[in-house]
Parts: structure tokens; C-alpha cells; sequence
């Protein structure tokens, strides 16, 4: 693994940092309160080439992975912009169906996910499975040349950007009573499918929905890989996700300790800038060596990743738990600097304290990564 990154690596990130701030957090925050999407932003990484650095260069992409992925998402979350659908649709999407869809959903698919033409969403999550994707019960059973999908999904981002859905669904059941998966392409506008806004607190663009499934139809061709293998085929797309998910809170936590050391320098109080009082630099440095900490774990967790190695999957939820830890410290602190500015909009702190608290429960929540780690790395018995 380097220790540091390349002259290439260090030009894509100033390029999607220019192009962010361009838009900057004011951009992201009256989008987000307006319900609007962030398209303009979205179009012009996408026109770059960047939302598709991990994609292959024959489908348009740029070739690279998710090492690079993960700088595009940093960077866009520390210009005060965390793109949640950058996790979802070239990250889990886009390497899903890379690694198993067949040469036409490759070739349908792919260019438009690389270019941001089109947004794709994932949808695993069910009322009652949560974090047992064993215990799904939305299912689909072939009926002639279609699947036909009945069930719900919950807590499902940016269907209303998306123009198909990348969906996890029962279609065996094994002799344990546990479900056996696969992975299907949903068109949005698929008769039957339905979807209802879930209100949430938390400043983003992207809105979150409940999808219901009444006997939808979708065509035999639009099932990724084998049938019945969809558990093994969906991680080839959940640990990117945390370690998407961990970009996005370091990035976070980058925008609030710059935000929070700029005003530490500037406000004085008593004569001196506040930020030469120890009680409010020694808990910004503190929070600054755990985010170097944790933007480290996370570009070991690309770097394994990227290689094939088995132990990406340890350091995926290492990285995903410490960057969520490190944002929520950073961003923690930097409202505190700012006293009661911190909770003022035109300060652009307390706006992202929605988005970087998901990161602890989402993609997935710092027990269950707690459970995996006692189990996995320290061999300790199974607790669920």
C-alpha cells in the first residue's frame, strides 16, 4: 500500500474540489431545504468523467477504483456538498453490475452510471430484515419470460433522481427458512411500483421513500449474475458502500475543522483570537489526528479493496465505523467553536449535522460493525 498518492490522485482530487466549491455549501443547503436535487452539481462531476473513475474505460468510465471513488466523495463532502447517491449509484450500482451483469446490462447501464446521466438506486432494506438480509421477504418468482416482484423496501435514497432501482429479492428459501437472493433491475416506472416519502430530519438533497412492489413485472434478461447467489454478489457492492460511507464523513469532517480553525483564528475575545485558549485548540487538534486517523483506515480499506485482498472486508467496516466516529467529533467541536453561531444556517455547521449522524446508523450502524469485528478479527463468539 503508498503511503502517498500519486501526482494523478492529487490532480482528481483539486479537480472535484474546484468543481465543488464552485457550488459550495450554501448551494447544497438551499437545494436540500427547497426540495430540490442537486442535479447542476451532479452534472458537472458527471460531465467530468469523475462519477465514473471506478468504472471500466469501455463502458466510459475511467478505469480506476474505488480508491478513486472515494477521493471524488471526499472531496465533495469537504467543499460542504456530501452527495449521498455518490455511494449508491456508481459505488454499489455500478461495481455490482460491473463484476456480474451480463453484456447488454453492462452496455445499458454502465455509460450513463459513469457519464451521471443516469442515476441508479439500491434497494435492500426492509421493515422487518434490517441488518438480517437472510430474513427479506420481498420476493420474485418467474412467471414466462418475467420476474414478477411483490414486497417493500424502506429507507430507500433518491428514487425520485433514479431511472431504476438495483434490488435485492428473495426468489428461493433454503432449508433453514433463510431466504436465498438475487439481484434485479427495476425501472422506476415500472407498472406496480409505488413509493412513498419518508419525512426525515436531515438537510440533503437526496429524499429517502418506502417502495411497495404489487405484482411488478421485469423482464427475465434483467437479472444480474446467477440466480439464487445474490448474498455474495451484493457485498461486491456493500463494502465500497462503507467505504464510501467513510468519505463522506471524513470529508465532513474536513469542511468542519476548516470552518471551525478559520473562526478560531478570526473571533477574539479578551484580546487574543479565541483559538490560542487550549480549551478550544486542544479538542480541534484532537479531533484533526482522529480524522487523519480514520481518512487513513479508509484509504487502506480502497486500497485492499482494489487489490482482491479478503481483508478489505475488516477494514471496510473499520474505516466506515472511525470515519463516522472522527465526523461526528469534528463536526461536534467545530459548532462548539463557533458558540451560538454554530447553530446559525449562514455558518453552515449545524446543517450537516443530520448527514454526518446518519453515518453511524448508515449504510450500516456502528453495532452491527462492532459484532462484526468481536466475530471476525478477535474470533469471539457470534452474539445474534
Amino acid at each position: 500500500m503508498e503511503l502517498h498518492e500519486t501526482e494523478e490522485r492529487r490532480a482528481l482530487r483539486k479537480a472535484v474540489s474546484e468543481i465543488a466549491k464552485d457550488f459550495g455549501h450554501d448551494y447544497y443547503v438551499a437545494k436540500s431545504l427547497g426540495g430540490e436535487k442537486s442535479s447542476e452539481l451532479w452534472q458537472a462531476v458527471g460531465k467530468q468523467g469523475f462519477l465514473g473513475v471506478n468504472i471500466a474505460e469501455q463502458y466510459g468510465g475511467g478505469g480506476g477504483g474505488i480508491y478513486d471513488m472515494q477521493i471524488v466523495g471526499e472531496e465533495l463532502a469537504a467543499a460542504g456538498c456530501p452527495l449521498l447517491m455518490t455511494v449508491v449509484s456508481p459505488t454499489i450500482c455500478g461495481t455490482i453490475i460491473e463484476a456480474f451483469g451480463s453484456d447488454e446490462l453492462k452496455a445499458r447501464w454502465l455509460p450513463g452510471i459513469a457519464s451521471g446521466e443516469i442515476i441508479m438506486a439500491f434497494a435492500i432494506t426492509e421493515p422487518d430484515a434490517g441488518s438480517n438480509s437472510h430474513n427479506i421477504s420481498t420476493h420474485a418468482k418467474r412467471v414466462g419470460g418475467d420476474w414478477v416482484l411483490n414486497g417493500t423496501k424502506y429507507y430507500i435514497s433518491g428514487v425520485d433522481e433514479a431511472e431504476a432501482i438495483l434490488v435485492v429479492t428473495r426468489t428461493a428459501t433454503d432449508d433453514r427458512g433463510r431466504g436465498r437472493l438475487s439481484l434485479l433491475v427495476v425501472p422506476t416506472d415500472a407498472p406496480g411500483l409505488t413509493k412513498t416519502l419518508i419525512p426525515v430530519q436531515a438537510v440533503t438533497p437526496e429524499k429517502q421513500f418506502t417502495l411497495f412492489f404489487d405484482d411488478v413485472r421485469v423482464p427475465a434478461e434483467n437479472l444480474i449474475g446467477a440466480e439464487n447467489d445474490g448474498l455474495r454478489q451484493v457485498f461486491m457492492g456493500l463494502n465500497p458502500e462503507r467505504i464510501m460511507g467513510a468519505a463522506l464523513g471524513n470529508g465532513i469532517g474536513r469542511y468542519a475543522l476548516d470552518k471551525a480553525s478559520a473562526y478560531a483564528r478570526e473571533r477574539k475575545v479578551w484580546d487574543v483570537p479565541i483559538g490560542a485558549h487550549q480549551g478550544l485548540s486542544h479538542p480541534l487538534a484532537h479531533a484533526k489526528i482522529q480524522l487523519e486517523l480514520a481518512r487513513l483506515m479508509t484509504q487502506r480499506a480502497a486500497s485492499l479493496h482494489d487489490a482482491g485482498d479478503p481483508g478489505s472486508a475488516e477494514a471496510s467496516n473499520m474505516a466506515k465505523y472511525a470515519a463516522a466516529e472522527a465526523g461526528i467529533l469534528a463536526l461536534d467541536q467545530a459548532i462548539q467553536t463557533h458558540g451560538g453561531n454554530g447553530l446559525a444556517t449562514e455558518y453552515g455547521l449545524a446543517t450537516l449535522w443530520g448527514p454526518v449522524r446518519l453515518m453511524r446508523t448508515a449504510p450500516i450502524s456502528r453495532e452491527m460493525i462492532l459484532n462484526y469485528v468481536a466475530q471476525h478479527s478477535l474470533n469471539l463468539p457470534r452474539s445474534y
